[in-house]
């Protein structure tokens, strides 16, 4: 063994310690490995530093781009709502529409962001409609998980294996080429999953607003007669179908109901106090005939022009939250006096209180929130001029805590044109006109030319990390490679099973890379190991594919632990799921699967 094999094991030994026991964050890791190699010779300036131009890099990074748009256009949001609709299945058949939703999604789309679009929805649907989110979340993550396995765009980690592979020699695997083995992997995960789903424990929505911090704000609105609403049932309305909003109280011709039912039918001139999160708020915002906030319909108050209500839209305004100090000037006054005197040319949209909404819910079914005053702690929800924001920031003694730039109002236009992009970037890669890093950069153009999306916002929602991350674990297999250390570990390993099954062989390398890959980030463990695998192959004078394969599929199975995977990390981190409960369920999984895998990539090696 050479000192630069010896060197490099050094290395890579540090970095594996330095993840699992998080000594530090993932990018100053990335810097350790780039320079450590760098200054002992191991690698070239030129290699250290190819990690940021590798087309795997630029590919996650483009498809991060095109997710950010998905979102910020209002494409996740729909999404979202049509999956509030199977809230009416039993929790059996829950589990696997969840799941089989999830992994389809995730097969094109960031499996992070999915399940943190599931996280939002089973968090909603537990408050209202007392939904287990314990028996979901985690089934949710492994089909994300599986799904993205599916198709070479559906992970970071088959980009990676796919070009480490092709720069080692070869062939790049084709859009939809292994799909057919991570659709049995998929459908093995959700009927095993469903099974074993009463492992999982029970848990209930106490203080689920308190524990995620749900943004839910006081308004109300009133009905013109050119809203689509009149004459319909509550229960006909997305303000009783949407699960961000809860009916508080409706009034008419100045007689209250603090009860109103489903079935009461909506008249001109009603007017509903709601309880709603930021979302549902800004879709109210959106429907024609409804009058949020009682804005302008007051006739001892002086009336606006049209033109001048007109002037709040998204491209020119946008929603900022206010939080109210010992001190600030708008103490004890009243939302209906800030309608009057238009602060700073802000519209007040709504107000969160200090204490929760159960503490005062019975005064507020008494009064109307245009006479709540405002108190120290209260947060005030404004629609402002966009030009103007910087003026609240020298008013003493309030707080600008954030702006919903993301929830401003979205053109239906440029999310109609997001969403044909995003079919128009899949079509290109699936059916080979372009390769996955073509389609994506021209995906980001368009969305860039069309202005779906602005940089501003790309380099604040981009996750740096996973870039840094790739970067820095791609000259570590160039390293390997230059120092004959894949050579030398593959030809350990085929001493090890010499005389063995190649089908064996396999299911060794898919054990050891799960196990690894569990220990350590997955797209970190398919850079070590790819190589590894290619070098075993080629010393067998066996095809190549079976083997990064089985690389491919077992640095993402690692389900026997919540640290092998970004989105099991994220459920683990609500404090639901114990270690336990990953290490037996997930664990069970991870074994179904790895006979599974290696019994069907032996069939793609040669008889003998």
């Amino acid at each position: 063994m050479s000192v630069e094999i010896i060197y490099v094991f050094a290395v890579l030994a540090l970095v594996i310690i330095f993840f699992a026991f998080e000594v530090f964050p993932v990018d100053k890791i990335a810097f350790f490995i780039i320079v450590s190699l760098l200054l002992f010779g191991v690698v070239s300036p030129e290699e250290a530093i190819s990690g940021f131009s590798n087309t795997a890099t630029i590919t996650v990074l483009c498809l991060m781009i095109i997710a950010i748009a998905l979102e910020q256009n209002g494409i996740i949001n729909l999404l979202a709502n049509g999956l509030k609709k199977l809230k009416i299945l039993p929790i059996l058949l829950l589990i696997p529409a969840f799941m089989l939703i999830s992994g389809t999604i995730s097969a094109f789309i960031s499996t992070t962001a999915v399940v943190i679009v599931f996280i939002k929805i089973l968090t909603e649907l537990s408050i209202k409609f007392n939904i287990p989110r314990s028996k979901l979340l985690l089934p949710i993550s492994f089909a994300g998980i599986l799904g993205g396995s599916c198709t070479l765009m559906g992970t970071s980690t088959n980009l990676i294996v796919n070009s480490v592979a092709n720069e080692f020699g070869a062939e790049r695997f084709t859009f939809f080429e292994f799909s057919l083995y991570g659709l049995i992997f998929l459908g093995i995960g959700i009927v095993f999953i469903t099974l074993t789903s009463f492992l999982l424990p029970w848990d209930t929505n106490n203080n689920l607003d308190k524990e995620y911090e749900l943004d839910q704000y006081l308004t109300s609105i009133e009905f013109t007669d050119e809203s689509e609403f009149i004459g319909k049932k509550i229960m006909e309305t997305p303000l009783y179908q949407d699960t961000g909003i809860t009916l508080l109280k409706l009034t008419r011709d100045g007689i209250s109901n603090k009860s109103p039912g489903k079935y009461i039918t909506l008249k001109k001139g009603d007017k509903l106090l709601l309880y709603c999160d930021m979302e549902s708020l800004v879709r109210i915002k959106e429907m024609k005939g409804v009058i949020l906030n009682n804005y302008h319909v007051d006739d001892n108050r002086v009336d606006e022009s049209e033109e001048e209500i007109n002037e709040f839209d998204a491209e020119k305004n946008t929603i900022v939250e206010l939080l109210m100090l010992p001190g600030a000037p708008l103490l004890k006054r009243s939302i209906d006096e800030l309608k009057d005197k238009r602060i700073n040319g802000a519209l007040p949209l709504a107000v969160k209180r200090r204490r929760n909404i159960k503490n005062v819910k019975d005064k507020l079914l008494h009064t109307s929130i245009d006479k709540i005053k405002l108190k120290v702690g209260d947060r005030l929800l404004v629609e402002v001029p966009k030009d103007k924001i910087d003026e609240f920031s020298t008013i003493e003694n309030m707080a600008v805590l954030k702006e919903h730039t993301s929830l401003s109002l979205v053109s239906p236009v440029k999310k109609t044109l997001t969403f044909v992009i995003l079919l128009a970037v899949i079509g290109l890669a699936a059916s080979g006109m372009l390769s996955i890093l073509a389609s994506s950069l021209t995906g980001v153009l368009l969305l860039l030319m069309f202005n779906c999306i602005e940089l501003s916002k790309v380099y604040q929602n981009i996750n740096w990390e996973i870039i840094f991350l790739l970067a820095g674990m791609i000259p570590l297999g160039v390293a390997m490679h230059n120092s004959g250390a894949d050579v030398w570990v593959s030809s350990q390993l085929l001493e090890l099973m010499s005389g063995k099954q190649p089908t064996i062989t396999i299911g060794i390398i898919f054990l050891f890379t799960m196990v690894m890959s569990g220990i350590v980030s997955n797209n970190a463990t398919a850079i070590i190991m790819t190589p590894i695998a290619i070098s075993i192959a080629s010393a067998s004078n066996l095809p190549l594919k079976p083997f990064i394969l089985a690389v491919l599929f077992s640095a993402n199975f690692s389900f026997f632990t919540p640290l092998g995977y970004q989105t099991n990390t994220l459920i683990y981190g609500l404090g639901i799921y114990k270690f336990k409960h990953f290490l037996i369920i997930g664990g069970m999984l991870s074994i179904i699967l790895w006979i599974t895998a290696s019994l069907l990539l032996g069939q793609m090696l040669p008889k003998t």
